[in-house]
């Protein structure tokens, strides 16, 4: 009797929207506390943290269901997937947020990039007003960053998790 090879793409939608789905709890729990603009180092780390948490997690789950044994290409495909799947919800949430919860966020994000360029001192005023003007009626450009950026970091927390984890089949 032959074993059923687990499918990489059933692991990345369970633990994907297990990621996003606690990632959005933390964003909400941030918008609930009106911090949700904040540019604090903290949230950057708890979610970097909550990613490598996950995606480790699902390349175990992954490797336990066959049979103690994971390739590096099957944790990279994990990892991206887990990523993107998380960076989906991300979208849709940031979507909801910017167009229901709080219609002042992209404003509010404008303006905090604003000051921020100010108090840098390196634009001139008009370069400053140009990026204002840019972030207020492009911020939907963002999106596609955003998922990449879940990929890459997906791709990199399975590459170490997959040397770390990796177990060859012995070959008959």
């Amino acid at each position: 009797m032959e074993d059923v090879q687990p499918k990489t793409g059933k692991f990345s939608l369970i633990y994907g929207l297990i990621l996003g789905g606690i990632a959005t709890a933390f964003a909400i729990m941030l918008y609930t506390m009106d911090a949700h603009t904040s540019r604090d180092t903290t949230n950057t780390i708890i979610n970097i943290v909550l990613a490598i948490a996950v995606i480790i997690w699902g390349i175990i789950a992954f490797k336990k269901a066959n049979g103690g044994y994971l390739s590096l290409k099957e944790a990279l495909k994990l990892g991206a997937g887990i990523a993107l799947i998380a960076g989906v919800i991300s979208i849709i949430w940031i979507v909801f947020l910017s167009n229901v919860l709080d219609t002042d966020f992209v404003t509010k994000v404008a303006e905090l990039n604003k000051s921020a360029a100010e108090q840098a001192g390196v634009m001139s005023q008009e370069q400053i007003n140009q990026q204002y003007e840019g972030t207020i009626n492009y911020f939907w450009v963002s999106y596609p960053f955003i998922l990449l950026g879940n990929i890459l970091t997906g791709l990199v927390i399975g590459l170490i998790g997959g040397l770390i984890l990796k177990k060859a089949k012995p070959a008959y």
